[in-house]
C-alpha cells in the first residue's frame, strides 16, 4: 500500500512540474523601447490582443524608452531567454550599436544577442510641412536649404532614430546641411512639426496620416521609391533624383538563446495574431502595411537591411 501511494504521489508531482514548465505559464512582457503614440507602440498595442489569444496569458506593452531605444533593447537582450519579454523594434535597432561604436561609446547591447521571431509592418514616410509653410512645394524646401546651410530645421525621435538617419542619409545625397532638433521620440517630434517649431519633418503613415488628411500638415516628398497613391501629385525622393532607400520596419524579437520550442510557440502566436481580422482593421485604420516575415525569413531580411543601414552609418560619420 505504502509503494502504491508513493508511485502516486511521484506521478502528481511529475505533473506538476510539467504544467509548471509548460509554455506560457504566466504573462509575457512586451517591450516597447520608445515612448506611446509611436508606431512600435501603435502596433504592439493592436497586435497584443490577438497574441493572447492563441497563448492564452496576458501579454502586457511596457514602455522603455531611452538612448534612441537601446535602453529598452539592452533590457531584452540581457533578460532572461524563458520567452516572457519580447521587444517589439523598428528598423533603428540595426544600428543602434554602431551608432555607439561611433561615439567611442560601450554598445549597450550587440545584435548577436537578439533572434527575430516575426516581421510585422513595413510604413511608408513623407517630408511634410505646416499648411502655411514658405515650402510649397519639395524643390522650395531644397532650394532654401542649400541657400542656407545649417538653416533650416527638421524634428527626429532621437538622435540616430528613425527619421534622424534617414533625413541624414538624403541629406548627405543631396549634398546639404539641415538643422537637427532630437526630441525625445516620434509624438514630441511630430508635436514639434505641428506647432511650427521646425522648419519640416519625416511622417510614418500610421502617424502623420491623420494630420495630413485634416490639412494640419502638407506633404511635399514620399520617401522612397513611389507616391503614395492618396497623395498622388506629391512627388517621390527617387523621381526627384534621390535613391534614398530607408524602410521603416517593425518586428519582434527574443533573446538569441530562446530554446527552439519556446519560439515556435511564439512565431506561431505572432503568425496568427498579425493574421486575425481585428489587427488587420487596426491596422488599416491607422494606414500602416502588414510585411509580414516568419523568423527564418525575417532574419534573412534583417541581415541584409542592417547591413544597408550600417554602411550607410559609416558612411555619414558621427552625425551632430
Amino acid at each position: 500500500m505504502k509503494i502504491k501511494v508513493l508511485l502516486f504521489l511521484l506521478l502528481v508531482s511529475s505533473l506538476g512540474v510539467h504544467a509548471e514548465d509548460k509554455f506560457p505559464n504566466k504573462p509575457i512582457s512586451m517591450i516597447v523601447p520608445f515612448p506611446p503614440g509611436g508606431v512600435a507602440d501603435i502596433v504592439a498595442r493592436a497586435l497584443v490582443p490577438a497574441m493572447e489569444k492563441k497563448l492564452g496569458q496576458p501579454v502586457v506593452v511596457l514602455n522603455k524608452p531611452g538612448s534612441g531605444g537601446s535602453l529598452g533593447t539592452a533590457f531584452v537582450a540581457n533578460a532572461k531567454p524563458d520567452g516572457y519579454t519580447l521587444l517589439m523594434a523598428l528598423s533603428s535597432v540595426s544600428t543602434n550599436p554602431e551608432q555607439e561604436r561611433l561615439n567611442n561609446k560601450p554598445a549597450a547591447f550587440q545584435l548577436n544577442q537578439l533572434a527575430p521571431l516575426a516581421r510585422i509592418t513595413k510604413e511608408d514616410m513623407m517630408l511634410a510641412v505646416k499648411p502655411d509653410s514658405p515650402y510649397r512645394t519639395f524643390g522650395d524646401f531644397l532650394a532654401d536649404a542649400k541657400r542656407r546651410p545649417g538653416a533650416v530645421s527638421y524634428a527626429s525621435s532621437g538622435v540616430y532614430g528613425v527619421y534622424h538617419v534617414a533625413t541624414e542619409m538624403f541629406a548627405d545625397a543631396a549634398g546639404i546641411t539641415l538643422l537637427h532638433a532630437a526630441y525625445s521620440g516620434g509624438p514630441p517630434a511630430l508635436m514639434a512639426l505641428l506647432s511650427g517649431q521646425v522648419d519640416v519633418g519625416l511622417l510614418t503613415r500610421s502617424v502623420g496620416a491623420p494630420h495630413l488628411a485634416s490639412g494640419k500638415l502638407r506633404p511635399i516628398a514620399a520617401w522612397g521609391d513611389s507616391r503614395w497613391p492618396d497623395y498622388a501629385t506629391v512627388p517621390s525622393l527617387k523621381e526627384a533624383g534621390y535613391d534614398v532607400q530607408y524602410t521603416l520596419w517593425s518586428g519582434i524579437f527574443s533573446q538569441a538563446s530562446l530554446p527552439k520550442e519556446i519560439a515556435q510557440t511564439l512565431g506561431e502566436a505572432i503568425k496568427q495574431a498579425v493574421a486575425d481580422p481585428a489587427f488587420k482593421t487596426a491596422m488599416t485604420r491607422v494606414g500602416a502595411t502588414i510585411y509580414y516575415l516568419d523568423g527564418a525569413e525575417f532574419r534573412k531580411y534583417w541581415e541584409q537591411d542592417a547591413s544597408h543601414l550600417n554602411n550607410a552609418i559609416r558612411k555619414i560619420g558621427t552625425i551632430r
